[in-house]
């Protein structure tokens, strides 16, 4: 399944701006990326992936559009899945992706 190209444009659209952005194939979507790192992704399984610090993590899945991002079984702290349904509003997009730049900020340069 090809990612989402309006979630990824709406992304895109957000995240212009920032100084260091590249865009990447990662993970069958398309990636966002801060100086290297991965701030959030469309994701090829629908909805957005998104890197927070893991320290949030249990936090932020409180809210029941989240939940872990799981690769090859195991679920990983710092990682997202947000589903599009949390996605619908740019407000609620800006508030999910600004989340994945800041803390993509703090990681060295890669």
């Amino acid at each position: 399944m090809a990612y989402d190209e309006d979630l990824a444009d709406r992304i895109r659209e957000i995240v212009q701006a920032e100084a260091g952005l590249t865009e990447k194939r990662m993970f069958g979507g398309l990636a966002f990326l801060i100086n290297g790192n991965m701030a959030a992704s469309a994701s090829s399984k629908g909805g957005l992936l998104l890197r927070v610090d893991p320290a949030d993590t249990p936090g932020l899945l409180q809210q029941p559009e989240a939940a872990r991002f799981q690769m090859r079984g195991r679920e990983m702290d710092g990682w997202l899945r947000v589903d599009p349904a949390g996605l619908a509003t740019k407000p609620q997009l800006e508030s999910w992706v600004s989340r994945g730049v800041s803390y993509a900020r703090t990681l060295p340069a890669k």
